[in-house]
C-alpha cells in the first residue's frame, strides 16, 4: 500500500464525488483507479498504469526471430507461451514457413498446458474467494479445502506438461522458428497422460461448481472480439471476428484496430478506429467460437444454461473460463493419445524483409504483434498489443455502468464489489494479497479509508 492521494475534487455540486483507489496491486504492474461521480452518476472512470515502461519492443529491435521468440517469453510469468507463439507464427508467416502437422499438434498442446494452469490459478485461486465471501485463497483454504487442492492439482498438470514441452515451466525455451529446438518422446508425455483422466474429471466437475455461485447482478454486453477458425476451438490460428461484423486475416490488426496514449497512464490503450472499446478473452471466445468446443466442453457449457448471462454479465467470465478449462485439458489428453513424434523437429527457412505480424489467444484475450524486419532477418521496428491494455477500455465502461449500485454499501462491502468486477477480467496477475485501496472523497466531509486487509 502507498501514501493515501489526499486530492479534493474541484466539485461544481456538494453531490460531486470521487472514488479513489491508490494501488491495484493483484495486477502485473503498478496502476490506479479514479471514479468521478456527478449527481450519482459515474462521469468517468479511469484506470492509471503507473508502472515505468519495460521496454520490450525497443529490446526486440536488432534481433532474429528466434531471440524475439526468447525475449517476448519474459513479458508475462503467467502466459509467456502466448507471447512465443504469437511471435513465432508471426515470423513464419513472413517467410512461408509451413511447420509439419505434427509440430503444429505439438504447439496447439503447449498452448493447452497454458490454458490449463492459467485459467486454474484465476478460477480457483484469484477468483472464487470473491464468490466464496474470503479476502484471499488462504483464507478460503480453511473451509474450503477441497476446492483449493482441486485447482492446485489442474494447475500442477498444467505446469508439468509445460515443462514436458518446453523444457521448463516458466518461460519456455523450445519453441523456434519452423517449429521446436526439441520435441518430446512418447515415453515423456507417458507420465502426464496418466493424471489427465482425473483432471479432466475435476475440470468437468468445475464447471458446475462454478456456474452454481451467485454473481452481483449486472447487465452490460460489449462488443466482443476474437479469433474464430473453420474446425477448431481458436488459439493460434484463425481470423478476427466481432459481433460487429469484423472478419479479418491475423495480422491485419491495425485494419480496424489502434493504440493511443492515455493521460496519466504509461499504458497504451486500444480501440476501435471510431474510438469504441471492446471486450476480449473467455466470455469473447465462448460467444463466437461455442461451436468449435471440444465436445466435452460444449456439453458442459450447454449444461450451465449460462449462455445469455455470459454474455451480458462479465462476473460469470469464471464459468467462460472453466468451460475452457475443461476444453484445454479434454483436448490435451486427446493430442497425447495420438502423438507421434515428428520426423524432424524443424524445418529449415529463409528471412526475407517484410512485415511479421499475427494474432492469437492468449488466456486473456487477443494477443497481436506486428515486426518489421529487415533483409537480413532482424527486427527493425515492433508493435506488442497485449489482452489486458485492449480490455482496458471494456473495464472502464464496466465499472462506469457498475459502480453507481455499490458506492453506498458499507465502505468494504464496496471496495470488495469493485475488486471483483475488475478481477473478472483476469488482468495479468502478479501474486498479492490486496486489490485495492480504496479512498472515498466526498465534497463536505473528511476523506474515509478502508480499514487494511490481512
Amino acid at each position: 500500500m502507498g501514501a493515501a492521494d489526499t486530492t479534493v475534487p474541484t466539485a461544481a455540486s456538494g453531490r460531486d464525488r470521487e472514488f479513489k483507489v491508490d494501488y491495484i496491486t493483484r495486477v502485473e504492474g503498478e496502476g490506479s483507479l479514479v471514479l468521478q461521480l456527478r449527481e450519482g452518476e459515474v462521469t468517468e472512470a479511469r484506470l492509471r498504469i503507473f508502472e515505468a515502461p519495460r521496454y520490450f519492443e525497443r529490446l526486440v529491435v536488432g534481433r532474429t526471430g528466434d531471440e524475439v521468440i526468447d525475449i517476448v517469453a519474459r513479458i508475462c510469468g503467467i502466459c509467456p507461451i502466448a507471447y512465443q507463439m504469437t511471435a513465432v507464427h508471426a515470423f513464419e508467416d513472413l517467410y512461408g514457413v509451413e511447420v509439419s502437422p505434427a509440430v503444429r499438434q505439438l504447439r496447439r498442446l503447449l498452448y493447452c498446458a497454458e490454458y490449463i494452469q492459467s485459467h486454474a490459478l484465476h478460477v480457483f485461486m484469484l477468483h472464487a474467494p470473491d464468490f466464496l465471501g474470503y479476502p484471499s485463497v488462504v483464507a478460503m483454504a480453511g473451509d474450503y479445502r477441497p476446492v483449493v487442492e482441486q485447482g492446485l492439482a489442474i494447475k500442477k498438470l498444467g505446469n508439468r506438461l509445460i515443462s514436458v514441452l518446453g523444457g521448463r515451466p516458466v518461460h519456455p525455451v523450445s519453441v523456434r522458428v519452423g517449429g521446436f529446438s526439441r520435441v518430446p518422446w512418447r515415453r515423456d508425455l507417458d507420465g502426464v497422460r496418466a493424471e489427465l483422466d482425473e483432471v479432466v474429471e475435476l475440470a468437468r466437475a468445475t464447471v458446475g461448481l462454478v456456474a452454481s455461485w451467485s454473481p452481483p447482478d449486472h447487465e452490460h454486453a460489449q462488443p466482443l472480439v476474437a479469433l474464430r477458425h473453420p474446425a477448431e476451438y481458436p488459439y493460434s490460428d484463425g481470423r478476427i471476428v466481432s459481433t460487429d461484423g469484423l472478419d479479418l486475416a491475423p495480422g491485419d490488426w491495425r485494419e480496424a484496430f489502434e493504440e493511443h496514449q492515455v493521460e496519466g497512464s504509461n499504458a497504451l490503450h486500444a480501440r476501435t478506429h471510431d474510438g469504441r472499446a471492446y471486450l476480449l478473452g473467455p466470455t469473447a471466445r465462448i460467444i463466437l467460437d461455442a461451436d468449435r468446443l471440444h465436445p466435452m466442453a460444449a456439453e458442459a457449457y450447454a449444461a450451465t444454461g449460462l449462455a445469455g448471462e455470459i454474455r451480458s454479465n462479465v462476473h460469470r467470465s469464471i464459468v467462460a473460463r472453466a468451460v475452457e478449462l475443461l476444453g484445454a485439458c479434454a483436448e490435451a489428453r486427446d493430442i497425447i493419445d495420438d502423438y507421434r513424434a515428428p520426423a524432424a523437429p524443424r524445418v529449415p527457412f529463409t528471412p526475407r524483409a517484410g512485415v511479421a505480424a499475427w494474432s492469437t489467444e492468449a488466456p486473456r484475450g487477443l494477443l497481436h504483434h506486428r515486426y518489421e524486419v529487415d533483409e537480413d532477418g532482424q527486427v527493425t521496428a515492433a508493435q506488442i498489443v497485449p489482452p489486458t491494455s485492449q480490455n482496458q477500455g471494456a473495464i472502464e465502461a464496466d465499472l462506469a455502468a457498475f459502480a453507481p449500485r455499490v458506492l453506498d454499501l458499507p465502505h468494504g462491502e464496496a471496495t470488495q464489489r469493485l475488486e471483483m468486477l475488475i478481477r473478472a477480467y483476469d488482468p495479468c496477475i502478479s501474486c498479492a494479497t490486496h486489490f485495492l485501496d480504496l479512498r472515498i472523497i466526498d465534497r463536505g466531509r473528511e476523506p474515509e479509508r478502508a480499514p487494511a486487509a490481512g
